[in-house]
This record gives C-alpha cells, structure tokens and sequence, in this order.
C-alpha cells in the first residue's frame, strides 16, 4: 500500500530530525590577525565570528563578548556556560578604568565544613550535587551589558540562540573531551541524550549537535532577565531539582550525593565588582583579578618578586641573561607566590585576604631573598608571612580543569579579557534536564582533606562563599592605555601561564603570537615542574634547568599540554595584533574587524 505524499513527506521529516546530521566541515581557524575596527580571540571560530559580527553591527567589546559568551555556551559546553561562574575584567574608553566583575559560582547557605565528609575520591566528590555552587554566569552577562554595554541581553543572545537551534559541528577536540567523559555522561539521561550516540560512544566528528532546551534556556534569559528568567521560575526549579535529586537514568549504580542548593539561594546570587590587581612590571601597569581568583595576587607577587630578582647586581635584565637561568627565576618566582597563594587566598568577605601585603614590593623582596641559583629544597617552600595577614591553616587544591577565555577589543579602545567556567571538563556531568546546560562542580575548588571534610583556613568550605579561583584575565597599560590583554584556561595552570607568557613578552621581547605559543613549564609550590614534551625536546635546556636543582615532569594532561591562552597587543595608529593558540585544544581563532596584514 503506498502512502499518501504528505504523510511520505512527513516521515522522511522525522527520520531527519531524529537521526544525527551530518555537516560541513568545521568552520576554519586563524591563530593571530592584525587590523582594526576591533578584534576577538576565543578557542571557536563559530564564537569568534560570532564576536566580529556583533563590533561590525555596531556593538561594543562587552555587546561582542557576550554574544561569544553565548555561543560559547553551545559549542564549548564542556568548559562554561550558564551553569558555571567566572571573572571579567573591562578597560572601558571613557574612564580610562579597569573594572572588574566576580560571577564566581558561591556554596549553597545551607553547606558546611563537613557537606563533603565521605566522599573521599574526587570522582565522588565531583559527581554530586555537593559539588554544584549557584551559578553567576547570567548575572554576569546582564551586569557587563547593563553597566558597561550598548545591547540589550536580548540581541547579544541571539547568536547562541541561533547556534543553539541550529546545531555546530563535532570536532575532533570535542569527541576527544565527549570519549573522557562519557562514563560520567551515560550516567544521566539528559546528558547522554545530548552528546552521546544510543550505545554511549562520542558523536562522530563530523555530526551536527543541536540543543534545542538551551536555545529555550536563552529565549527565557533574553525575554525575562536574569532574575525571573534563571534565577527564579522554571529554570531555578529545575535547576534546585537536579542538585537535589541527581537524575541519574534508569539501571545506573553510581552512587551521587544529592546537594543542598535551594530556591532561595538562586535568588540571593549576585555578581560583584572587585577591586582589580596592580602591580609596575617592566614599565606596564598590569591589572589582575583579586580574591576570590588567586590570579592577581600570584601573578602580580611573582612579577614582583622577578622584579626584586633583576634588581640585583649579578642578574639585571632576564632577557640579556642565558634562557635556563631566567627561566629557573621564573619557576622559583611561580613557587613562591604559589606557597602564598595557596595559604592566604580566599573569600575576601569570608576571610581578612592580606591583598595589599601579597602585593607590597618590600615583601616581594623578601621572598626573592630567599630565591638563589639551585631550586629551593626541600622542593615545596612555606608560606611566608605578608603584611596584613592575621592567621593561618591551609590544605592545597592543585587540579586543572576545563575552562574558556576570550579577549575582544572595539574600535573605541574598550577592552574584555573574560575567562568562564563549570571546573572539569563537563562539569558535574549532570545537564539540567529540558533546559540543555551542564552544572559545575566548582565547590570541589574549597580546600578538602582526605576525608572530605573543609579544614580550617582561607579557602574553608563555608555556605555562602566563593571558592578560590586561579582565573587570571589580565589587561597590561602603558602611559594609562591598553597595551596587552591575556587570560587562559586551565585549572591552576592559569596562573602560571598568563605569568609565563608575559615574562615571554616582556622579558624575552617574544611577539604576542609566539609568547603564546612558546613551551611552557607550570610551578606551583610543587615538588616537580610541570613541563611540556617540547622541552623535554630541548635537550640543553632540559638538563641546565635539571642541574639547577628543577625537577622537571611530563605533564600529564591529554593531550599533554598547558593552558590555552588568548590575547592581543595594542600597536600605533589604532591596528592591533590579536592571538590564539596554534594547537593547544585544538587552535584556537583570532580575527580583526578590518585585517591590514
């Protein structure tokens, strides 16, 4: 019996609707561009266009990092999106002013030093409601639009909406995260039903994911605002549901914690403005992100510290002296201020954080006191003791996780450097089912001892508090003008990469391009230094650092890499230099409203 042409039609249509698409190839990537008009760098070309679209329609920087920000969400859902935090840091034009905005995701009011006590692997610990603190992405995007934009959170939506309906390609990068993870992913019905195949393998590369709940996530946030869109309604509900009632799928036996996250805790969430980091180096006055990011009070003590250290007689200027030597006072600068970060870096409206004393140049210089031409040893140094600071106790948190960075300029000079998370790679695993976004587990940051439980100190699990941060957006002026911006990803590699990319830049007078791309090492108070294969390649610099004293490991990451930096450099004439990576998490993509070159 034939059907009639329109029910033929209509279950061809379904069939096509059901079945994984299959697309183009994913869009192309550039790692540098030159020009003006403005100019965007993220780790997604679809994003990075996205960015350019939004300066070329008359947007500025913050319009054009929100639109990325929102594409983001869809095509790198793994590292951030509205159910995860991060730092922004803003130069805007007209003040000539770095401004700064906390979305650090916060501890439900209801947890305490002992809400982790049992989960004694972090696996456990991640997978869990416990993990997942209230979220500050949307309550960032509106602020940054509201006191700093042009757009309504409306337009600068649309892209993602729109990318969201629509669907993006799978990438090789993408299956590569989606294969670590899926173990977690088959665990929840929601997840696996948007990144997994029915027998719980990868989509193939090649294949189109769309996400329709997110794109509804989003038409909510743009009709309503963040308050009755996210923060209350249906999005919260669903949102407390799932932390409370982890929906793991039928037949599973992994065994999750449910949190404590409520209503009333969605509601309470607000971003902050913070005041930003200074410190001089070389020059530049380079601003940071202070507390709860430990990003701009490492990487501003250990340019100070590199500061003391020139100071002397017999060293001067890092880049006229040989490279393993400079780097050996790079990697016991890191160590240093790595020790004191992780003893007195925290919640500053939980706990007296000694910023300025971290900062002071005096105590700077009695830390490179201690810094000679061997690795320090014992390897892992004490903390010392900066002005200001009152009391002491601390565990180390030291992981890396999944993370995204944009820098985006306008034509009018205003500068974004936005760094956004959910922690691992994935988050929690669990996506809030019919709303399309993953949960962080970002409360896996506060400091826990191996039975789970909070120790006392700076980064003490407390309900109501931010957890330490190693988000490091960094914006560099010069003669009170943008002159470099940089952020990466990376979990507690941040730090270390922002602060090696700058001594890169401007110690060793690397382009921005290459200063990105260079080698890099990561030392975090740590009794090895964590190293990239390419200098282990170096064979003469790998054994001048060994002799030092530096005791040097493969890092252990997969791919085996560190961080994944985006930046841009600010040239006479109004043209810029904008970067990304070459290969780390698979290139990024770096363009300019109008290329000169």
């Amino acid at each position: 019996m034939r059907l009639p042409v329109r029910l033929l039609l209509a279950v061809l249509a379904a069939l096509l609707l059901a079945a994984p698409a299959l697309a183009a190839s994913p869009p192309s990537r550039q790692a540098t561009a030159v020009g003006k008009g403005g100019s965007a760098a993220t780790v997604d070309p679809v994003a990075t266009r996205a960015a350019i679209s939004a300066l070329k329609a008359g947007g500025n920087a913050v319009d054009a990092a929100v639109a990325a920000a929102g594409v983001l969400g869809v095509v790198e859902p793994y590292s951030c999106g509205v159910g995860g935090g991060g730092f922004m840091l803003i130069y805007g034009a007209n003040d000539h002013q770095v401004h700064t905005i906390d979305s650090r995701e916060a501890a439900p009011r209801a947890m305490t030093p002992d809400s982790f006590k049992g989960l004694t692997t972090f696996p456990a610990q991640r997978v869990s409601g416990t993990s997942v603190g209230v979220p500050g992405t949307p309550r960032a995007w509106e602020k940054a639009l509201r006191d700093y934009g042009t757009w309504s959170l409306a337009r600068a939506l649309k892209p993602g909406i729109d990318v969201a309906t629509k669907g993006f390609a799978v990438d090789q990068t993408f299956f590569d995260q989606t294969d670590a993870a899926k173990a977690i992913f088959g665990d929840f019905g929601a997840t696996s039903a948007l990144y997994l195949d029915k027998d719980g393998t990868p989509r193939d590369v090649g294949t189109t994911i769309r996400n329709p709940s997110l794109a509804k996530t989003y038409r909510l946030l743009a009709q309503k605002g963040a308050t009755k869109g996210f923060y209350s309604g249906p999005v919260a509900k669903a949102i407390v549901a799932t932390v409370t009632k982890p929906p793991l799928r039928k037949g599973s036996s992994r065994e999750v914690r449910p949190g404590a996250m409520t209503l009333d805790d969605l509601k309470r969430y607000r971003a902050k403005e913070r005041q930003p980091t200074k410190v001089q180096y070389q020059g530049v006055d380079v601003f940071g992100m202070g507390p709860p990011s430990s990003g701009g009070t490492t990487v501003g003590e250990a340019l100070n510290i590199l500061t003391a250290i020139q100071a002397r007689p017999d060293v001067g200027y890092l880049g006229a002296i040989p490279r393993d030597r400079a780097l050996h006072f790079y990697l016991e600068a890191s160590r240093y201020a790595y020790a004191d970060r992780n003893q007195w870096v925290g919640d500053p409206s939980f706990y007296p954080v000694p910023t300025a004393g971290l900062l002071d140049r005096d105590y700077a210089a009695q830390r490179a006191s201690l810094i000679g031409e061997r690795a320090a040893n014992p390897p892992v140094v004490p903390a010392g003791t900066p002005p200001g600071a009152s009391s002491r106790g601390a565990v180390r948190v030291d992981r890396v996780g999944s993370t995204t960075n944009m820098t985006i300029t306008d034509k009018q000079g205003n500068v974004v450097e936005y760094t956004f998370t959910i922690e691992q790679t994935g988050g929690n695993g669990m996506v809030v089912p019919h709303y399309g976004f993953l949960l962080n587990n970002e409360l896996t940051d506060f400091n826990l001892s191996a039975d789970g439980t909070s120790p006392r100190g700076a980064n003490q699990l407390t309900g109501g508090k931010r957890p330490r941060s190693s988000i490091s957006p960094t914006i560099a002026l010069q003669n009170g003008r943008p002159f470099i911006a940089l952020g990466s990803p990376g979990g507690a590699t941040i730090i270390t990469t922002v602060l090696q990319t700058l001594v890169n830049r401007l110690d060793f007078s690397k382009q921005l391009p290459d200063a990105i791309a260079a080698p890099r090492m990561s030392q975090r108070d740590a009794s090895t230094t964590e190293t990239e294969p390419a200098v282990f390649g170096d064979n003469a610099l790998a054994d001048a650092l060994t002799a030092r004293g530096q005791k040097l490991a493969l890092t252990t990451s997969k791919p085996p890499e560190i961080g994944a930096a985006t930046g841009v450099e600010f040239r006479s004439g109004g043209v810029v230099q904008t970067a990304a990576e070459i290969v780390r998490r698979g290139g990024g993509d770096a363009r300019v409203v109008k290329p000169t070159g």
